[in-house]
């Protein structure tokens, strides 16, 4: 029986519903029970719920036990409210792996990201890494993807460049835009999961893989950009604005959100970080699907034929 942690979220619930079709038995951990859409994904598919918090490790106990494998897909990209990378990422799959010791799971998966090292000035890419090191260094039979971009529907790199896109007549980019990224269709990367844990369940493997995972192209943020505008329709003029002139204008971007609310125009987020992670490319080889899980994913651009209506 598959544990999943974070199967109502973009990626999870993708999974979840895919684990369903195959009539594969799950239990998704979810924080309230208040949350009907939620608590709909997992049962729509078949699966069990269970309520509970990473961040809290009380709230975990008894919740893994008779499960096989743990999917571990909780994390966040922006902070808020006291919920930090270091509470999520680290203290999170800290809480999770103790628990899984506890009820003696075979298996433990865990979502990465493409980039994560210990030594990144990127607090998310350093948090992500130092779970890595948790699950690593838990005894337990592990295995971890590391995806650049993933898209697709509900995805929430895609709805911010579509928000940046349709808010104002003309499209901000901050930077010149010719950082290079590797987006990967959804739908691709949990093929990638199915092939790994459906055909031969590697639970007995002392030691396993880290697999990092894009799509079959290296794009720039600009081709990214214009492929997106194409798929919504859209042909604004695009103005590229210095990143450091973005940079001195962040503490300003919280009131103008909330005053562009007040006409009903949705302003996208951005932190200095994310900013930061726009300037360093996040490639990994092109064929590394192919490769490693014997099929090639599709492009950005036939991915978003799938998801993206004008």
């Amino acid at each position: 029986m598959f544990f999943i942690a974070g199967g109502t979220g973009f990626i999870g619930s993708h999974l979840v519903t895919s684990l369903g079709e195959k009539g594969l038995q799950g239990r998704c951990l979810i924080r309230s029970l208040k949350s009907s859409g939620s608590t709909a994904i997992c049962k729509n598919a078949g699966f069990d719920t269970v309520v509970g918090d990473i961040t809290n490790r009380e709230s975990l106990k008894g919740k893994l036990d008779s499960c096989e494998i743990v999917v571990h897909l909780v994390g966040i990209i922006d902070e808020d409210q006291g919920i930090s990378f270091e509470k999520v990422h680290v203290e999170g799959t800290d809480n999770l792996v103790n628990e899984a010791q506890r009820a003696k799971v075979r298996h433990f998966f865990y979502l990465s990201s493409l980039g994560a090292s210990t030594s990144s000035w990127s607090r998310y890419l350093k948090t992500k890494a130092e779970a890595e090191n948790i699950v690593r260094e838990s005894g337990i039979p592990h295995t971890i993807f590391r995806p650049c971009i993933v898209v697709g529907k509900g995805d929430g790199f895609t709805a911010k460049l579509k928000d940046l896109i349709s808010y104002s007549p003309v499209v901000p980019l901050p930077g010149e835009g010719k950082t290079k990224f590797q987006p990967i269709f959804v739908e691709d990367l949990i093929k990638c999961f199915i092939k790994l844990f459906s055909t031969q369940l590697p639970v007995a493997h002392p030691v396993s893989p880290v697999y990092e995972l894009g799509g079959p192209e290296q794009l720039t943020y600009n081709e990214i950009l214009f492929q997106l505008m194409e798929a919504m329709g859209s042909s604004k003029p695009v103005i590229h604005i210095p990143l450091e002139m973005v940079k001195l204008g962040l503490p300003l971007s919280k009131i103008s959100r909330s005053v562009g609310s007040l006409f009903g125009k949705k302003i996208p987020s951005i932190t200095g970080e994310q900013l930061r992670l726009l300037e360093i490319d996040n490639i990994c080889d092109t064929d590394s699907v192919e490769k490693q899980f014997g099929f090639i994913p599709i492009r950005y651009k036939e991915a978003l034929r799938l998801f993206v209506k004008k």
